[in-house]
């Protein structure tokens, strides 16, 4: 699995090479701030619809932020995501289909070299409980259990090292991490190695790496790409790997049309590798 995050890594990186003479974007002086709030809603209505089906409602609400402040050889640059969403498919309840709180704040210093030394913090984690539907092995009803709720699971990442950039085009960094996994209820922050107990908290030491890509395609389509791995010193052979992915095109000022691929690999949650794909059209309100 190392091998394919790192293959993912170099074309990212060759990509990213490809551009730099077509743009070069430095943040000027003082704050370089970016808002964006979005709503997208889809619904269907069906009546007397002999081919079958079912009334369908879905929406999701989401806000991008970028808040990048230069001084002189210093950058200090806050990237925070927010995403929730709801779907109802015919009488059921509303279910939820998009839950995501992401902000990480970066500190680098520009010292003469090619690479700058950087400090970091990442906070990802959700806002509202979700659920699953299980077989129950004593009685073989299918259940409703939930599997999740407000700051559980939570991660915190600190990391220091040394970092590369080309203003917001491009950037890669690999450091010394802290992980710090919280899951009062839920099993995310066990230990495998102790069967005994249940922990609520875990503390991990390792490597971070991020690589970020911004790729203006052509007038008003914008790739954006960010890949995280972390690896615990003790377990060196285990990447968890966060691979976000967003293809956007703008239609006008405020009608957007976006196509988002996240992929996760934390054998915490799941030893399966998880994809989850949106396709939205709608509107779009850049309000920095």
């Amino acid at each position: 699995m190392l091998f394919r995050f790192s293959s993912i890594v170099i074309i990212l990186v060759l990509l990213a090479g490809t551009m730099f003479a077509q743009d070069d974007n430095e943040y000027v002086e003082g704050w370089n701030n970016t808002l964006i709030a979005g709503f997208n809603l889809t619904q269907v209505t069906l009546h007397d619809w002999t081919q079958g089906g079912e009334n369908t409602l879905a929406w999701t609400f989401l806000t991008n932020g970028l808040f990048a402040y230069k001084y002189t050889d210093a950058l200090w640059k806050n990237t925070l995501k927010i995403a929730y969403g709801q779907t109802k498919l015919g009488e059921a309840d509303f279910e939820k289909s998009e839950d995501e709180l992401f902000w990480e704040s970066i500190y680098s210093r520009d010292i003469g070299w090619k690479i700058d030394p950087y400090i970091a913090n990442q906070l990802r984690t959700q806002m509202a409980p979700g659920y699953n539907n299980e077989i129950n092995d004593d009685t073989g009803v299918e259940e409703r259990v939930q599997t999740s709720g407000f700051w559980d699971p939570a991660y915190l990442i600190q990391s220091a090292g040394f970092t590369y950039a080309r203003g917001d085009v491009f950037f890669t960094r690999l450091g010394v991490a802290f992980k710090q996994t919280f899951s009062s209820r839920y099993g995310f922050a066990d230990d495998p190695d102790t069967p005994d107990k249940i922990e609520t908290y875990r503390f991990q030491t390792g490597i971070e790496s991020a690589t970020g890509l911004k790729l203006e395609i052509m007038e008003n389509i914008l790739y954006t790409s960010q890949l995280n791995l972390f690896s615990a010193f003790d377990q060196f052979d285990v990447w968890d790997a966060r691979w976000d992915n967003t293809l956007s095109a703008k239609v006008n000022d405020y009608v957007n049309v976006s196509l988002n691929v996240l992929i996760v690999h934390e054998i915490s949650q799941t030893r399966r590798t998880q994809i989850k794909q949106a396709l939205a059209l709608g509107l779009r309100y850049s309000l920095l």
